[in-house]
């Protein structure tokens, strides 16, 4: 296996199986042009949901030299904030793991929006936003 495969190799009897959704930006939404700006991650058998984001604002610019960079940073800070929980959180801060995961994964916004949710096996799930930050995002 390489690098740039997604489920990372190792002994079966130590991984545990692993969600993941892209977020994407599409600064204008009937272009349909979008970046990758975050990786959310869930793991059931951990109790585990993080993210990790980078927004790369020249790429952003290139779609759109109009695009409100502080309203996309905004919003990822706010996707950030319910997967730390706590008081932060808002009215998801009583979710377990895996409702706040089910919550951030629903579309709701037209420029900051989750993409599709893939699978994975991984023996460490708060190593995997970053990895597949750099993976995929960066």
């Amino acid at each position: 296996m390489t690098e740039r495969h997604i489920i990372r190799g190792g002994r079966s009897d130590d991984r545990e199986v692993f969600e993941y959704a892209l977020l994407r930006v599409v600064p204008r939404v009937e272009r349909g042009e979008c970046i990758n700006a975050g990786v959310l991650v869930y793991c059931r058998a951990k109790a585990y949901v993080g993210v990790r984001t980078h927004l790369d604002e020249s790429r952003l610019r290139a779609l759109d030299p109009e695009a409100d960079v502080a309203g996309v940073r905004a919003a990822l800070h706010a996707v950030e904030g319910v997967c730390a929980g706590g008081e932060g959180a808002g009215l998801a801060a009583r979710d377990d793991a895996g409702r706040r995961f089910r919550w951030l994964i629903a579309p709701r916004s037209t420029v900051v929006q989750p993409g599709p949710v893939h699978t994975g096996l991984t023996s460490d799930p708060a190593a995997e936003p970053e990895r597949l930050l750099d993976l995929l995002v960066r």
